[in-house]
């Protein structure tokens, strides 16, 4: 698929932004290894640290991202996704990344993205995840319309929405929250979305 590559391309092209708002990507260390910080495997140590355990699912973040990347949107090339994790980290992904099926394979992934700030393709130069420098504002369109969702925000029919909403002439940005529960609350959303 072809990705829009100049300012214009990005400005004026018929996309879908969408950030995953406050995932929970975090790596700690397990033995001699490091691992990604999950509810289920490293209860102990949010106990000890007095964390929430439904804080800490990055197996949402895995699933959004497996459900965005397999969606006929994504593979026609009309689809571009940031993570936008809880400690402030912003990973942009490629639109030719294939997500891993397994949830240990994507921890795995993740462990390796955070520290070594970037993943390349095994076979050619392209990087398929990397950290890249916040604001999230300064990879978005300054054109684009910036919608959050949450379930206080105006309710919609999302099929008379899109038919009524969405231009032809500049991207949508959808501000999502990858967490368990609470409103992913950023402050570049114009206009909040329910959706029936």
């Amino acid at each position: 698929p072809k990705t829009p590559k100049t300012k214009l391309e990005k400005e004026s092209a018929q996309r879908l932004i969408v950030v995953l708002e406050k995932a929970s990507l975090e790596t700690v260390k397990a033995g001699n290894s490091y691992e990604l910080l999950n509810c289920d495997d490293h209860a102990h140590i949010l106990r000890k640290h007095k964390r929430e355990p439904a804080d800490c699912r990055p197996d949402i973040c895995h699933q959004m991202l497996l459900t965005l990347m397999d969606s006929p949107l994504s593979k026609s090339g009309k689809l571009q996704v940031y993570i936008h994790t809880e400690t402030n980290i912003l990973i942009e992904v490629s639109p030719h990344v294939r997500i891993p099926r397994t949830y240990k394979r994507f921890a795995g992934l993740m462990v390796q993205l955070l520290h070594k700030l970037k993943i390349r393709a095994a076979n050619g130069p392209e990087t398929l995840l990397k950290v890249i420098k916040n604001p999230i504002e300064a990879h978005l369109p300054a054109s684009a319309t910036r919608l959050g969702t949450s379930k206080t925000g105006d309710l919609v029919n999302i099929r008379e929405w899109v038919a009524a909403s969405v231009p032809a002439d500049r991207p949508i940005v959808f501000a999502l929250g990858a967490m368990a529960h609470g409103k992913a609350e950023v402050d570049y959303v114009d206009r909040y979305l329910s959706f029936s």
